[in-house]
């Protein structure tokens, strides 16, 4: 279970020590259990969600939004706000792109960027509340941790060395294949119609999306998938909102 171990330790803020660096191949198999974490994820939110039943509905999604980010300890957030400064402030140079994404430092269109994204997820999680579709708090970290998983799967990792390069080049491809088949099989098993149109708006987005991380790098990076993540999640309850 050291990869879950790993892979829960990466993606979340909770109190997870591991003992030392663990081995290359024990990282690329953490990737296998992303999907697993959005499950954790995911319940936890569900959970707080009824605790929270009967609050007033602002306060109750900005409760949930708060805990969501708090769970993923701003992670993918930051990598958003990153790539959204690299992408207008690179003019289309790859090594201008990825410069400016290892820059601590946030610009205006990362704050802007970051304030829509959690404005669409709060007003989501409003209409999902008052249409009491809380599937949606299961689906949006599936998925968006399951697109991590996709992404090393079929994307080159453009920056060398690091823990990036150690989780894309010790990843068995074909068990996490079987791993992307089992959770969109998982997701529509669970929500059925919510969840397959779901799974076809964030194909949708994925595939949107990785095509522009080739066209301006040659792949992906720690921060593009974060953005990722967190740009799928935001497509997953807009769609869910609606549906």
């Amino acid at each position: 279970m050291l990869p879950f171990w790993i892979a829960l330790q990466f993606l979340s803020s909770l109190p997870i020590r591991l003992p030392g660096m663990p081995a290359p191949q024990a990282l690329g198999r953490s990737l296998l259990f992303y999907p697993l974490v959005g499950v954790l994820f995911g319940t936890i939110l569900m959970g707080l969600n009824l605790l929270l039943y009967g609050a007033p509905v602002f306060l109750h999604a900005a409760l949930l939004l708060a805990a969501w980010v708090l769970l993923s300890g701003g992670l993918h957030l930051d990598g958003l706000a990153d790539s959204a400064d690299a992408w207008l402030g690179g003019f289309g140079d790859r090594e201008r792109t990825l410069t400016i994404m290892k820059d601590p430092r946030s610009g205006p269109i990362a704050v802007v960027t970051l304030v829509i994204v959690l404005l669409l997820k709060f007003t989501a999680l409003l209409a999902l509340i008052e249409n009491q579709h809380s599937i949606g708090l299961l689906l949006a970290p599936v998925i968006g941790r399951a697109a991590m998983l996709g992404l090393f799967l079929t994307t080159p990792y453009v920056r060398k060395g690091g823990l990036g390069q150690a989780l894309a080049d010790h990843l068995p491809r074909r068990l996490g294949f079987q791993v992307l088949a089992g959770s969109a099989l998982g997701v529509v098993l669970v929500a059925g119609g919510a969840g397959v149109a779901s799974l076809l708006i964030a194909t949708v987005g994925f595939f949107g999306l990785r095509r522009v991380m080739n066209q301006r790098l040659g792949g992906s990076t720690g921060d593009t998938a974060g953005a990722m993540l967190e740009l799928l999640e935001v497509l997953v309850l807009v769609t869910l909102a609606f549906f």
